[in-house]
């Protein structure tokens, strides 16, 4: 982590873990990738990596997280998509010139084009949120039961019944409050 930065919240899932950079969004939100810089940052840990980013491309990305998390909120709600989430979707999905390579391990690995443009970047995103969105792939999208919290979440436990984005911190903050009550209810 960069000096002065909050951590990234790294989850397995590219597009729900991109709404992550923006967490707490209904308490003291926590913005994780306040500048160009930590944007590239962010990419680079999910194998994204591009040669620098601008302010207007910072923006586009944000643009595009709130997008994605409108939708997945929407889907996991069981309620109509956003017609404005939906556009920037489809828009930063089709402006990149990202391809999928396989590697010698036998991974899928993306290829960004020539410039290694953050648009590229966006596009690989995007498209990752297409299809948890469009139920293409085993899982289901679910919502955080943190009240500050509340994020859009894909999950792939086996009962598919997970209440929390991140154990190992909104159901951490959830579990100790919930003792903590329930110890002040039997000191008084």
């Amino acid at each position: 982590m960069r000096s002065g930065f909050p951590d990234f919240r790294l989850g397995t899932v590219l597009a729900t873990s991109f709404t992550g950079t923006l967490s707490e969004r209904h308490g003291d939100a926590v913005e994780r990738i306040p500048t160009p810089r930590r944007l590239v940052d962010w990419l680079a840990v999910y194998g994204l990596a591009v040669d620098s980013c601008t302010t207007t491309q910072l923006e586009l990305a944000r643009e595009l997280r709130e997008s994605i998390h409108a939708a997945a909120t929407a889907a996991a709600a069981q309620e109509p998509l956003p017609a404005a989430a939906v556009q920037v979707i489809n828009d930063c999905s089709t402006q990149g010139r990202a391809a999928a390579t396989l590697t010698p391990e036998g991974k899928r690995q993306w290829q960004l084009g020539s410039a290694s443009r953050v648009e590229d970047a966006l596009s690989v995103i995007a498209a990752d949120a297409i299809s948890i969105i469009a139920g293409e792939r085993d899982g289901k999208l679910a919502l955080c039961a943190s009240p500050t919290c509340q994020a859009a979440f894909f999950d792939t436990s086996r009962s598919r019944t997970r209440r929390w984005c991140d154990m190992n911190t909104c159901g951490n903050r959830q579990k100790k409050a919930r003792f903590n009550a329930n110890r002040s209810k039997d000191l008084a």
